[in-house]
């Protein structure tokens, strides 16, 4: 932005210093930054040549930070419903994948994935698919803030591992001026990654300086396999192998003990919880009770639209605070102001990008949301957090802003080039549709026989 921007809200939520919410404050913008934080009084008139964006009834906090996606997968929502885990991986993704797979299926899956994440409010994501470049590629052409994981596995006739974590590493060379985008190592999960190549994977993102996204302990039977197998439970293996450190994102972390929380906690290890995705896969309720107590960060992700169907933050937000009140039977196990930690600076913690993102401070990146509050079903306003976490959904954000410019109103894309790339995947939706039908077609009462 060349001058500076005042946007004026009823409430800024900065989420630090925690608790804070400031009525009648505002933010200064400069140069895709947060400039200061003030009265509207002292912004104006200390910016007295600055544009002035008032939003009246609306909370201005961070961007949500979705700390784990399958962006690329929005092709396959639907496609895969009402499966435990391993079914729905073996029966339906793989297939899946193994036919519809290609640079462009990532390129329009992704770039329809950011185009939703956006438009409700989520700034930054971290994903994890195959084809990285291209996934890096569909967030600039969004506006998209990204952290991008090539995937790395070594299953019978699949890509080897060896070549997999070269394109990882060639994209984030490709891309490496890029501001809004950095990359992880993205093992897809212990029980489909040998010893050899995680003690590898370690030690390149220790040398480049890269996350490491990786499913864990998603499942029950993940973790009995896990025993039966290496005799011991899979954070453990992990931990002789090198791979837990501050650097690494345990996603899921469903069926973890006391042992395995300790083990986290020591390594610094940040825990990316999906909620829904877990749910709707029967895997399981994550101890994220336990988790906090011990100190561990937490994010929240929403996983593939292929196992929430939705790639919605807000929904995540409330999801996650109820279920953590029931699966511990205490109320305060994650209060509205910890929930939104973890969707926002958590999540920005979890990537090492919290001293650019997650919070409203000056310096920082201007990647924002403005919810609105003022509507009939969301009066009278008590507590503007406590609206956010329990009762505003996606439909209630006003506008969104990446690096300062703004990216999506009123769940509208507003970057023209943007909303022209967006036109043309579309156009090329009900294509993919019949390709993944063909897929599995007979096996899904949902597909038609086209």
């Amino acid at each position: 932005m060349g001058s500076d921007t005042l946007l004026l809200p009823d409430w800024v939520i900065p989420v630090e210093p925690a608790q804070a919410v400031l009525a009648g404050h505002g933010v200064a913008l400069r140069a895709g930054r947060i400039l200061e934080l003030g009265p509207h009084a002292q912004l104006r008139a200390r910016h007295p040549d600055a544009a002035v964006r008032v939003l009246p009834g609306c909370a201005l906090l961070p961007g949500f930070v979705n700390l784990h996606t399958h962006a690329a997968m929005s092709l396959l929502r639907g496609a895969g419903d009402d499966l435990p885990l391993m079914a729905w991986l073996n029966e339906r993704i793989w297939p899946l994948e193994g036919r519809l797979l290609s640079p462009d299926f990532v390129y329009d899956g992704s770039a329809l994935a950011f185009a939703e994440m956006l438009a409700g409010g989520t700034t930054c994501c971290a994903d994890m698919y195959f084809y990285p470049e291209e996934v890096a590629r569909a967030a600039l052409s969004m506006g998209m803030r990204a952290a991008v994981g090539g995937t790395v596995f070594e299953l019978p006739g699949a890509q080897s591992a060896e070549s997999l974590l070269a394109r990882a590493l060639a994209a984030h060379e490709q891309y490496r001026g890029e501001t809004t985008l950095r990359f992880m190592l993205a093992p897809h999960a212990p029980y489909t990654v040998g010893d050899d190549m995680l003690q590898r994977i370690a030690a390149v993102a220790e040398e480049a300086d890269l996350v490491i996204a990786m499913h864990l302990h998603e499942t029950r039977q993940e973790v009995e396999d896990a025993l039966a197998r290496q005799g011991m439970r899979p954070t453990e293996r992990l931990a002789r192998l090198g791979l837990l450190s501050p650097r690494m994102v345990a996603v899921h972390g469903v069926h973890l003990d006391a042992g395995d929380i300790a083990l986290l906690a020591a390594h610094g290890v940040s825990v990316a919880h999906c909620p829904a995705s877990n749910l709707k896969l029967a895997s399981g309720l994550a101890p994220i009770g336990p988790l906090a107590a011990a100190g561990v960060n937490i994010g929240l992700g929403t996983d593939g639209a292929a196992s929430n169907n939705r790639l919605d933050m807000l929904s995540e937000l409330r999801l996650a605070a109820l279920l953590a009140k029931g699966a511990s039977g205490d109320a305060r196990a994650m209060p509205a102001h910890r929930a939104l930690h973890a969707a926002t600076l958590g999540g920005a913690k979890a990537l090492g990008w919290d001293g650019e993102i997650g919070s409203i401070a000056a310096g920082k990146c201007a990647d924002l949301v403005a919810i609105r509050l003022d509507t009939a079903r969301l009066a009278p306003v008590f507590d503007p957090v406590s609206h956010v976490v329990y009762a505003a959904g996606r439909e209630d954000v006003e506008e969104v802003w990446v690096n300062g410019e703004s990216v999506a109103k009123k769940l509208q894309l507003t970057k023209s080039p943007s909303k022209s790339d967006l036109e043309r995947i579309m156009s090329r939706v009900s294509q993919w549709r019949l390709r993944a039908s063909s897929v599995i077609s007979g096996t899904n009462t949902y597909l038609s026989q086209e």
